[in-house]
């Protein structure tokens, strides 16, 4: 089978800026799972004995914390993106003036 003439590869620079995106949602998705696995279930007992607004932590950090990291991380991935986006817009734009000179 013959391959189609519209499948392309990425370019350099567009497999660095994947392999930071890929990088940014991985570290992210860890910590996620760390607050909310670890907190919630993993270190439940000894945060069950730290007061935290009336409830104990582990509770607390199982019922609402995660869900104020997700949204906080979600506002961080929105964040560390925009940067990435204009910084690689930005070599893109530089890239094609030197190409018109």
């Amino acid at each position: 089978m013959e391959k189609p003439d519209s499948i392309k590869t990425l370019d350099d620079k567009q497999t660095r800026y994947w392999k930071k995106n890929l990088r940014l949602i991985s570290s992210l998705l860890a910590v996620w799972a760390v607050v909310g696995f670890g907190g919630g279930i993993l270190f439940a007992v000894p945060l069950s004995n730290v007061p935290f607004f009336g409830v104990t932590l582990s509770y607390w950090i199982a019922q609402q914390g995660a869900i104020f990291v997700f949204i906080f991380l979600i506002l961080i991935y929105a964040i560390r993106m925009d940067k990435l986006d204009k910084q690689y817009a930005l070599e893109k734009k530089e890239e094609n003036q030197h190409k018109s000179l």
